[in-house]
This record gives C-alpha cells, sequence and structure tokens, in this order.
C-alpha cells in the first residue's frame, strides 16, 4: 500500500463537531430499519420513493454547486454509475423483505457484513490480505453461523429472512465497488444522480412487473417513508459524508457498525421487537468481525451503509 493510501485510511481524533455530526448520522441509519419494518406499503414502493426522492434532492446541487464536473463528460464514464445503481436495486429488494421475516437486529447485523464480502472480493482479485482481516472473517462467519442457527429453531421465515439479508449485504458489495470506481471520474452529486435514478427506475420496472402498486397508500406510510427518507438518507448518508474529509474512512466505517446496536434499540422501543437471547452473542461477534476487517484491510473503498 503507497503511503498516500495508508494515510487516507489513517485514524484522526474526531473534533467536537465531527462527533456531534457522526451522533446525528448513526441515529439517522439506525432508525431506518426498525421504521421500514413498520411501513405496510410494498417494500418496492419504499425502495423506489426512497431513492427517486434522493436522486431529486441532489439534481439541484450537481446543477449549481458541480455543474463544472459535468463538461467533458461522456457516456461511457456514467457506466460504473449505472452498475452501482443495478447493485443498489438488487440490494434494496432483497435487505428490504427480510425485515418482515426475520428480527430488525438479525437483518441489521446481517446486511452490515458488506466489508466482508468486499474484502473477499478483493482477495479473489489477486490482493493479498492482512491476518487481522481473516481473523475478523472468521470472527464474523462465525456470528452470522449464529444468528443462522438461532433462526433454524425459530421458523424457516426467519432463516430465509437472514439469507435476503446476506444477499442484501453481497449486492451492497457491489455497489460500493462499483460506487468507488464511478466516483474516480465523477463528483459525488454527479454519481448519486446517476446510481439512485436507477435504482429507482429498476425498482418500478420490477414493481410494474409484480403488480406491487407505487403509490394509494394510507397517510401513515407516507409519513413513515418521508421520515425514512429523511433519517437514513440525509441525516444518515450526507451527514456520513460531510465528515469523510476530516475523520477519515476508517472512522466513518466503524461509526456505521454502531447502527446495529442503534437499530437493536430502536426496533425494542418503537416495535416491541426482543431478538432470541442466544443470536445477541451472534450479533455481538458480526459487529467485532467486520470492525476488525476495517481496520485491519484499509480497503479502498468506503464502508457505506446500507440500510
Amino acid at each position: 500500500m503507497s503511503t498516500a493510501s495508508a494515510e487516507a485510511w489513517a485514524l484522526h481524533r474526531p473534533q467536537p463537531r465531527d462527533v456531534g455530526l457522526l451522533s446525528l448520522a448513526v441515529v439517522g441509519v439506525s432508525l431506518s430499519a426498525p421504521l421500514t419494518a413498520m411501513v405496510a406499503a410494498p417494500m418496492l414502493a419504499l425502495a423506489f420513493w426512497r431513492n427517486a426522492a434522493g436522486a431529486a434532492v441532489l439534481v439541484p446541487v450537481l446543477l449549481t454547486r458541480e455543474r463544472a464536473t459535468l463538461s467533458g463528460l461522456r457516456v461511457r464514464d456514467l457506466r460504473s454509475s449505472v452498475v452501482a445503481g443495478l447493485f443498489l436495486a438488487a440490494h434494496f429488494a432483497a435487505w428490504l423483505p427480510s425485515l418482515s421475516m426475520t428480527t430488525v437486529a438479525a437483518s441489521v447485523a446481517l446486511v452490515t457484513t458488506t466489508p466482508i464480502w468486499t474484502a473477499l472480493a478483493a482477495r479473489v482479485s489477486g490482493v493479498r490480505l492482512p491476518a487481522s482481516v481473516w481473523w475478523g472473517l472468521l470472527l464474523a462467519f462465525a456470528g452470522v453461523v449464529l444468528i443462522v442457527g438461532v433462526d433454524v429453531t425459530v421458523s424457516l421465515e426467519a432463516l430465509a429472512g437472514d439469507a435476503l439479508a446476506l444477499l442484501g449485504a453481497i449486492c451492497a458489495g457491489g455497489y460500493v465497488l462499483a460506487g468507488a470506481r464511478a466516483r474516480r471520474r465523477l463528483a459525488t452529486s454527479a454519481y448519486a444522480v446517476v446510481c439512485y435514478s436507477v435504482c429507482a427506475v429498476v425498482i418500478a420496472v420490477a414493481a410494474l412487473l409484480v403488480d406491487a402498486p407505487l403509490s394509494g397508500f394510507q397517510a401513515r406510510d407516507w409519513w413513515l417513508i418521508a421520515g425514512i427518507t429523511v433519517a437514513a438518507q440525509l441525516f444518515g448518508h450526507t451527514l456520513l459524508n460531510l465528515v469523510l474529509s476530516s475523520v477519515g474512512p476508517t472512522v466513518v466505517s466503524l461509526a456505521v457498525l454502531l447502527e446495529v446496536p442503534g437499530a437493536l434499540l430502536f426496533a425494542l422501543v418503537l416495535l416491541g421487537q426482543v431478538p432470541p437471547l442466544l443470536a445477541l452473542p451472534g450479533v455481538a461477534l458480526v459487529v467485532a468481525g467486520v470492525a476488525l476487517v476495517v481496520r485491519a484491510s484499509r480497503p479502498t473503498t468506503l464502508v457505506e451503509p446500507g440500510t
């Protein structure tokens, strides 16, 4: 690893302002899963409106503050953004239904294993991983096995929910890797507008194919969809990207893992949902393993929240 790359992934002590912004971001992403579990509307509708709104909010930013970055762009420069949008659509299509099939704690813990899959992808591509990464992979795998083992005794539906959450994590890995490639050529707003728009279009087509409505919901569902968009997209992703330059991606990626206990607490308060006690050690092992992978591997991609 080059000196510049290592410095980019170095740990930086957050200032009080950064701690405050990171705290708000973690609260935002932690609310995403419990609020999603409360939505009665089809999950495809939630994913569509969340991404469509995210793209719409960023268009003015792209056309004003970052308009100069559009000059000289070619169609091929957008390919990675389109691929990222396809992976993001697959991520939401897999992960969101899992929240109604297994516990919020299990679903969020399993979907945060994204760094595991990006690390394995790096190894397959020929990158040598430090020994600490393999220990982290082992810890996370043990946690996954424990969670799945508990859900086997709960119901087949819970087990299927676990599988969908893991599939969502794998798709999120593809989204993160494609997004990192896209942002080498595009401003963040340009990348996000293309990615979110592609995701929304794909989900709209999928909703049409399976006859899932995108409108006509109760007012409660519209408020929940708006709340999820504000919490996860505006407070979550936006604030994480805001502090990225000052604290570094390692701190941001580690902070994202606080979403797991945060989502567990919000699920307890909002849903009265208590995960099986035997699953909690598995959740802890997954978080510890992923944290070790993030800290030891120093990947070249920011580990974004998948919720």
